[in-house]
């Protein structure tokens, strides 16, 4: 799940009691010349967590997880902070999701990387409710900002609570999305509801400031200084979003309980709009769609934890299996753009292959 130029916040975290924000867009700040991969900040009222890879479009590794979760940990024992802010460096993206690279070439070498990234992810996702909104936590999005979900193109599934926040968007959207990895920009990720502020970029350094100057700030304090520079904020304001004609279309197609289904009933539709997403779709993971769409499905009435629980366990058996690391051959790698995916069609992933992907794992279970 890849977030660019995106910014997030947190009021008193949920576990970690704390307000969070997610500033989805913000200018590489003054320290990011330094190695390290995350900068760990106090700024006033504020804890600041700066992702520091931007050549890597700030893509978490193990190392990254340990220390922002071993941070939190510390601030959330310090009277003096009363909110966090999530940010990216360098000016192109928030945060790529998980090194997935570095992932599959461990897995090459035998390593257990993905046994323990994955794991240390999810409970770090688990704390701070990363895409999720919770209870005073707030996410800014700008002019610059990018949604997408391009999981199902890797062999992968939209992961990090995809399976909780996904289904619980406005009608089957997070259905689509997921499964087609149509990507939302702008002012558009506010209209879905995935951001909850639209800020203009070029203010987005003096919205931090402004945050962190606060005394002891109620998640009420935060949310009236946000909703200041949303109000103020005019970009696009006018501008209908992209697939506003298209949502009576989503919500037919997307309704389907396989993804067989959802094929044919974008077949039937037949207008350009469909027969483009079922393009897309045919480009995918036979295997990714399926899962996806299965987890989605009962994600759609499970709890935060038992989501990241089954996607721990659907993260092992990607690792396992051969399209997660085909995709990744394809799209980062050899860059050919071209996996050869096994199986190669939905007709060949069964239901017992489904059901392997769901197993508990036992003792290695995901465990908070």
């Amino acid at each position: 799940m890849g977030y660019q130029n995106v910014w997030r916040l947190m009021s008193r975290f949920n576990s970690f009691r704390r307000t969070n924000i997610i500033l989805q867009h913000l200018r590489m700040s003054k320290h990011t010349e330094a190695a390290e991969d995350v900068l760990l900040e106090k700024k006033g009222c504020a804890g600041v967590i700066t992702l520091n890879r931007p050549k890597l479009l700030n893509a978490l590794n193990l190392n990254m997880t340990q220390q922002i979760y071993s941070q939190l940990k510390k601030w959330e024992q310090d009277p003096e902070t009363s909110l966090i802010i999530i940010k990216g460096a360098g000016g192109k993206a928030f945060c790529a999701g998980g090194d997935i690279r570095a992932i599959s070439d461990a897995m090459k070498t035998k390593q257990k990387l993905a046994e323990v990234f994955f794991k240390e992810e999810y409970i770090l996702n688990n704390a701070i409710g990363v895409g999720i909104s919770v209870h005073g936590q707030f996410r800014v999005a700008t002019e610059k900002s990018v949604f997408s979900m391009p999981e199902t193109a890797i062999g992968l599934f939209p992961d990090v609570g995809g399976g909780y926040f996904l289904p619980r968007l406005q009608g089957k959207l997070g259905y689509f999305l997921a499964l087609t990895g149509f990507r939302l920009k702008g002012r558009d990720v506010y209209r879905v509801g995935i951001a909850t502020h639209f800020v203009d970029s070029e203010k987005v350094s003096m919205l931090e400031e402004d945050l962190v100057a606060l005394k002891s700030p109620s998640k009420e304090n935060v949310a009236d200084v946000l909703e200041t520079y949303h109000t103020q904020s005019k970009i696009d304001q006018d501008k209908s979003f992209i697939l506003e004609e298209h949502l009576d279309k989503i919500n037919r197609c997307f309704s389907a309980n396989t993804v067989e289904q959802i094929i044919e009933n974008l077949q039937q539709d037949g207008s350009p709009f469909a027969l483009e997403q079922l393009k897309v779709i045919n480009q995918m993971s036979p295997t990714s769609l399926k899962i996806t769409l299965r987890h989605l499905i009962k994600g759609s009435s499970q709890t935060l934890k038992d989501v990241l629980t089954e996607e721990y366990r659907m993260s092992q058996a990607c690792m396992r299996g051969h399209d997660f690391h085909e995709g990744v051959r394809a799209v980062l790698v050899d860059k050919d753009q071209s996996p050869k995916w096994k199986p190669a069609n939905l007709k060949e992933v069964t239901d017992e292959d489904l059901d392997n992907y769901f197993k508990s794992l036992g003792s290695n279970d995901l465990k908070f």
